[in-house]
């Protein structure tokens, strides 16, 4: 089957892609808070019912950040092929970051220039989840007979974690053998690589304790903070040098976080955060500080590790050297809590449906693909640690460097590139041609 015919009907819809693009975008389903999620799900949920899709919204009730001002709603759409096939599964989230200034067009606009549709999550990821509709539709509508099953869902707060979004449906088995085999998250890779997988993360949050006591007195008191400032001396000096000598063999992109890294997401000690001003006159008009020492300052840490580490040594290297500021530094004490943590994760290069992308991207481009993994997670982690399915690749349209960005983009030929290499892929998956050249 060369497929000739399904290739020239995606191409033909490059105008609805675009559209169904622009829609997508124009529904500010901005996390934090999570806004108008259940908006987008019933304008992914309606259209695919209409194409025959089987359509449910899912709640997530009792997950993180679900509450009835802003309820975690979620689509998944299952459409049936003949028996004894498998299931391929194209999942995207929904949700985007605020989106900040420095935008020269409307980022909630939509708007089409030069070859590109620009606005916030355009390239991350409503433009791949576009793609992935289109796709579908096409095999449909070419009434090309497979085997097995189409999965489309839109999902929440990736952007946040996923909790709510695939977690929640990893949980409850969206995710798992048989109901699915093959899953394909269209984030802003390029299209023409596909990425196995991530790094691993840890965030944790260490808290320096001290002794409060009058400001203009410190010697009655102990600081935390500057325990705290010792306790960054050491990540400085200590852990970072070692950090930057550690690499992995995987395919990680960008080059530089091919090593382990360590990021202060955020730091606080003493006080609540004040706004200080002055009149004309040189008197206060803000808000002042009372003289106190602290006795707490908490860091929140961002430590990110390669495949060749493992979870228990990371958070135990940060262990130790609290350890030892504790038995060096007079007054040290510390407490240490997990905020959240994914081990590394990596599809095999031979699992089918990375053979199954690569020889669409071989077709549809004219040249090899390439394989990557990301620096960061995504909501593959749920669907290999929960779902414990490990045949899962992020593929889809756009530069993921863009990601976040004012004046946020994605190209229209690979809006339509990616979904010929979807529906190629798609359709060689449920029908078990996997290792079966096209």
């Amino acid at each position: 089957m060369n497929n000739d015919s399904l290739l020239k009907r995606i191409e033909s819809k490059r105008d609805e892609v675009i559209a169904l693009t622009q829609d997508l975008v124009r529904i500010p389903t901005i996390n934090p808070p999570g806004d108008a999620y259940e908006a987008c799900a019933r304008l992914l949920g309606e259209r695919l019912k209409k194409r025959g899709f089987a359509v449910e919204y899912i709640r997530a009730d009792g997950a993180p950040g679900d509450r009835n001002s802003h309820p975690r709603i979620n689509v998944v759409a299952r459409y049936e092929g003949q028996p004894g096939g498998e299931c391929v599964h194209f999942n995207s989230h929904i949700d985007v970051v605020e989106a900040g200034s420095g935008w020269t067009t409307d980022p909630f606009g939509g708007e089409v220039r030069d070859g590109k549709v620009y606005g916030r999550g355009t390239c991350d990821m409503k433009g791949g989840l576009a793609s992935s509709v289109i796709a579908c539709e096409a095999i449909l509508e070419e009434g090309l007979p497979f085997a097995g099953a189409l999965e489309i869902s839109g999902t929440v707060d990736e952007e946040s974690g996923g909790f709510a979004g695939v977690g929640h449906l990893a949980e409850r088995g969206y995710f798992t053998k048989p109901r699915v085999h093959h899953v394909i998250i269209p984030e802003p890779l390029g299209v023409d690589r596909i990425c196995l997988g991530h790094r691993g993360v840890w965030w944790g949050e260490v808290e320096t304790r001290g002794r409060i006591a009058h400001g203009s007195m410190p010697f009655l008191g102990d600081s935390a903070i500057n325990h705290m400032s010792a306790f960054i001396h050491l990540l400085e000096t200590q852990l970072q040098p070692r950090l930057s000598g550690r690499h992995t063999t995987e395919p990680v992109e960008p080059p530089g976080a091919r090593v382990s890294t360590l990021n202060i997401n955020s730091l606080h000690g003493g006080q609540v955060e004040q706004l200080f001003s002055m009149d004309a006159l040189n008197r206060p008009t803000g808000d002042l500080p009372s003289p106190v020492v602290a006795h707490s300052c908490r860091a929140v840490l961002d430590r990110r590790f390669i495949a060749e580490e493992n979870l228990e040594a990371v958070k135990a290297e940060i262990v130790a050297m609290l350890d030892e500021l504790k038995r060096s530094r007079p007054g040290f004490d510390y407490g240490i809590r997990d905020i959240m943590s994914f081990v590394p994760t990596a599809t095999p290069r031979d699992a089918p449906v990375v053979l199954a992308t690569a020889r669409a991207i071989a077709r549809v481009l004219g040249r090899e693909a390439s394989y990557i993994s990301s620096p960061g997670t995504y909501d593959q982690k749920h669907i290999v640690r929960t779902g414990k399915l490990d045949a899962c690749i992020a593929y889809g349209p756009g530069i993921l460097d863009l990601a976040h960005q004012p004046d946020e983009y994605v190209g229209i030929q690979e809006l339509v590139d990616s979904a010929k290499i979807m529906a190629l892929a798609a359709l060689s998956l449920t029908s078990g041609r996997h290792a079966t050249p096209e």
